[in-house]
């Protein structure tokens, strides 16, 4: 059978275009997606029966309504996409594509982001428990705290992570550079007592201090430190361990201030929001409002609490739900108890 110049050249064409497509389809691209994730009522009871956010040591007081935290659903840092998924992602609504080195940093494994976004919770929930604690008029005392031990240091076994040095060699210490100071005092090899709060105890500690290699008059005891804090009641979690990241910091603080009220802040309704939060109570701006608003809106929420920054990342609402701006756990107390009354609700500012 002959075969003529066109058909040839049309055959191979037709071969070359079908490897063309194939490899643009399997070949993954340099990006991820996010889109609207679950959304968790932190009033509501695991699948095991215990409360969401626990509390002890404290009076506590029942809520009504649902106050719910927001995700966002994002490539798994273990997953790739390929082109055409891409660019399906980018023109459903409420899906945003990005390069994947604004979402995870080169070179990371999935471990090291997922200890990373565990750390990351663990601290917004313990911000969160201070910011409500203060808001609700639980005393709360600032202490220097350990966060990590020399393991090649004199307090290695001896100290640990999470320790509150409440005095050194029986002087109170309110802040880090006292403890500095207290260890600075001391000659090479002296036995320095510290006087720590683990878990609530009160231990007395003894660590015999080091020189430096680079200055063998400067004592030592291998310690970093930070603010930790002191209080009464205690505040549990139960959240699912594959949800990461602090931008449920403001929602938590929220959730703990509203059982240690007697007032019902949540007064019935379903709020929803995201922000980080701070042991001050001040609200920091997040990622993926878009996606976690329609996340709202898919679940009945009816308020939307935003950090303020974060207003001029918002180009679509939900119907039914009003954004409302905060930058205070404060503020964001107060912006609920005026929209629960209609003669207020008017004057609470709304975004965008």
């Amino acid at each position: 059978m002959h075969v003529t110049k066109q058909t040839w050249t049309a055959t191979v064409s037709a071969v070359l275009f079908v490897v063309l497509a194939a490899v643009i389809a399997l070949v993954p691209v340099p990006y991820v997606t996010w889109s609207p994730g679950t959304t968790y009522d932190l009033f509501a009871q695991t699948g095991q029966g215990e409360d969401t956010i626990q509390i002890t040591g404290a009076d506590t007081f029942p809520t009504t309504g649902q106050l719910r935290m927001t995700t966002v659903s994002v490539t798994a840092p273990s997953s790739t996409l390929s082109l055409p998924e891409v660019l399906f992602s980018y023109w459903l609504p409420s899906r945003e594509v990005l390069p994947r080195n604004a979402v995870y940093q080169p070179g990371e494994g999935a471990s090291q982001i997922t200890e990373q976004e565990t750390r990351l919770m663990d601290d917004s929930q313990s911000m969160a428990v201070v910011a409500a604690l203060r808001q609700s008029g639980v005393q709360v005392t600032d202490w220097p705290m350990v966060t990590s031990v020399s393991n090649s240091g004199p307090s290695a076994d001896v100290m640990k992570p999470g320790d509150l040095i409440i005095a050194v060699d029986g002087e109170k210490t309110e802040t880090k550079e006292a403890v500095t100071k207290a260890i600075s005092l001391h000659n090479v090899g002296d036995p320095v007592l510290f006087t720590v709060l683990r878990d609530g105890v009160k231990v007395r500690l003894t660590v015999i201090t080091r020189s430096t290699v680079n200055d063998p008059k400067k004592p030592i005891v291998g310690l970093k430190l930070t603010i930790g804090y002191s209080y009464a009641p205690r505040v549990s979690f139960a959240i699912d361990p594959q949800i990461g990241g602090s931008s449920a910091g403001l929602m938590f603080a929220l959730a703990i201030h509203d059982q240690l009220s007697s007032a019902d802040l949540v007064a019935g309704r379903v709020i929803a929001g995201s922000g980080t939060m701070d042991s001050d109570g001040r609200v920091g701006d997040v990622g993926g409002i878009q996606e976690k608003l329609a996340a709202a809106g898919r679940d009945q929420a009816t308020i939307f609490l935003v950090p303020v920054n974060n207003c001029s990342d918002i180009s679509e609402v939900p119907a039914g739900v009003r954004v409302v701006p905060v930058d205070s756990l404060a503020g964001a107390t107060q912006a609920l108890q005026q929209l629960a009354d209609p003669a207020q609700a008017a004057s609470v500012p709304v975004c965008p």
